[in-house]
């Protein structure tokens, strides 16, 4: 009962400690999210200054790549090794490879260089996730990974505002080193008070499960990239990509269940809950970022909204999942239950996004404003319940597979969303601007259905409003899809089990002392 009280007093008011390593995670949190907004925003001067504009898209290409295939590794390796040790070295990578970007002289460089970044970026989501998971019990969890939630916001927001005020004052390449006091920062705190029991296993790492899975995820994120843009759906390229993709995956699920520490223990999907949050995570990452890439374009294109301050025109969709992501996580914390959230974020994401689907020329930046916030609502209520429950679902000694499989599915889920999204918007633009503006339409999109505001402002009168019509075809499009795909989370999210949220909170009647409190061993050192 003493043990029991003492938790519940630390759980109101985290020691001063635990704080620190909050905000030391806060900021790695930040690095994570700001890197591709800042550095997209800087791209054209980035491209003016190196050349290469032919392989632009690798700049952003290698990053995903070497993130998405390196995430379940670094998972795995802080469940074998340790977890301060594997965070610690994920952000020393992060920072070298955004130094030597900063160094780049020429876009070769760049590229090699960015894939560097890549693989420390994967370990640095898992890294936060997995120590949250270590640090605070479930119960608690909900509003810390609420706040996670509204600095990747934040970092969404501010993102292209901070890139290009960067670049415009102090050239591209700050906008790489300004990781690097980020970083060490983050990498002192995090060295002086975190303090999580030393790991030394036995086993060696799964060499064969980790080429497979890096394989075959690389496969799949080259076919939503290239897939619809460099080459065609139906091309030998794909079709090579696609089949390699496959094969891998079939071999590392085959292998896994042989290996002796498996990269992705397939035990794990055991839990319905893990299962379901891993398919509500895909859908999460779908909708997201396609909404993050074509609302911009709808609001420049057609509402006539400046390029400038681009983030902002996402503020009432990243607004309303910050607000909600905090508030999920109180009174998840409060309560314990959970299962509300991805029921009610479901129905939400569905009815918005198909409110956005209904746009057209005419609709006001305040209704389409309103809209945005009804899918922010819905994203808010999802975002970081996901893993709270998938952490939930699994033991303590598979925490980092957890944490790390639960961002991979949000991962490939954001490359699906962008590659399918993309692809329906452009085939509905092409199509428009053939029907309305004949063969002069077909001629302006024939290069890209996104054009910029430059090229837009060159276009007759008509074949603006043609253009216009199109981008509100496409987006119609594209957002029909997304409520589709939404009403897959809507059904998981229903089959979703409450189990009770382990760790520090009241007891309940009928609920045991073990439930209700599980003493936490002390894990960080007191400041």
């Amino acid at each position: 009962m003493a043990d029991t009280k003492t938790v519940e007093t630390q759980a109101e008011k985290p020691p001063r400690s635990v704080r620190v390593v909050l905000l030391a995670l806060m900021i790695t949190m930040m690095l994570a999210m700001l890197d591709n907004m800042i550095v997209g925003t800087a791209m054209p001067t980035i491209v003016g200054e190196l050349g290469g504009l032919e392989h632009l898209s690798w700049v952003v290409t290698a990053y995903t790549l070497a993130t998405a295939a390196s995430t379940p590794i670094w998972g795995k390796i802080g469940d074998m090794y340790g977890r301060k040790g594997a965070f610690m070295t994920s952000i020393v990578i992060f920072l070298i490879g955004s130094a030597l970007s900063g160094m780049a002289q020429n876009m070769g460089e760049l590229i090699g260089f960015r894939a560097i970044q890549g693989l420390g970026a994967g370990g640095l989501m898992v890294g936060v996730m997995a120590i949250i998971g270590d640090l605070i019990p479930p119960r608690e969890r909900g509003k810390y990974q609420g706040m996670m939630a509204g600095v990747m916001a934040l970092a969404m927001i501010g993102g292209p505002l901070v890139g290009g005020t960067i670049t415009d004052n102090w050239g591209w390449r700050w906008s790489f080193y300004i990781n690097l006091p980020l970083g060490v920062v983050s990498l002192a705190l995090i060295s002086a008070v975190l303090h999580l029991p030393r790991k030394r296993s036995q086993s060696r790492i799964d060499y064969l499960g980790a080429t497979l899975l890096t394989v075959g995820i690389t496969s799949i994120v080259l076919v939503t990239t290239w897939g619809g843009s460099e080459y065609a759906w139906s091309s030998a390229r794909i079709m090579e990509l696609i089949g390699i993709g496959v094969a891998s995956l079939i071999g590392f699920v085959f292998w896994q269940t042989r290996a002796a520490e498996p990269i992705v223990p397939l035990h794990i999907f055991r839990s319905r809950n893990f299962t379901l949050m891993s398919i509500i995570g895909f859908v999460t990452g779908f909708v997201m970022f396609g909404a993050t890439l074509f609302l911009p374009l709808y609001q420049q294109s057609v509402q006539g909204a400046s390029a400038t301050n681009s983030g902002l025109l996402l503020l009432p969709m990243l607004g309303a999942m910050l607000v909600t992501s905090m508030v999920a996580g109180r009174v998840t914390t409060t309560s314990g239950k959970y299962k509300i959230f991805p029921l009610v974020g479901s129905v939400a994401m569905v009815i918005g996004l198909y409110l956005l689907s209904t746009m057209d020329t005419g609709t006001s930046r305040l209704t389409s404003g309103v809209f945005m916030a009804v899918v922010g609502l819905g994203m808010g209520c999802l975002m970081q319940i996901t893993m709270l429950v998938a952490q939930n679902s699994v033991e303590m000694k598979d925490m980092g597979v957890a944490s790390s499989s639960t961002t991979l599915f949000r991962t490939l889920g954001s490359s699906f969303g962008v590659a399918i999204m993309g692809a329906l918007f452009n085939n509905r633009v092409q199509d428009v601007m053939s029907e309305r503006a004949g063969a002069l339409g077909s001629k302006i999109t024939e290069q890209s259905a996104q054009l910029d505001a430059a090229s837009l402002a060159k276009l007759p009168v008509a074949a603006r409003e043609a253009y216009q019509h199109a981008v509100s075809a496409g987006t119609h499009s594209a957002f029909l899809l997304g409520a589709v795909v939404a009403v897959t989370a809507l059904v998981a999210a229903v089959f979703v089990k409450e189990v009770p949220l382990k760790g520090a909170g009241p007891q309940k009647d009928g609920e045991s002392a073990d439930d209700a409190a599980a003493p936490q061993p002390p894990l960080v050192e007191a400041v």
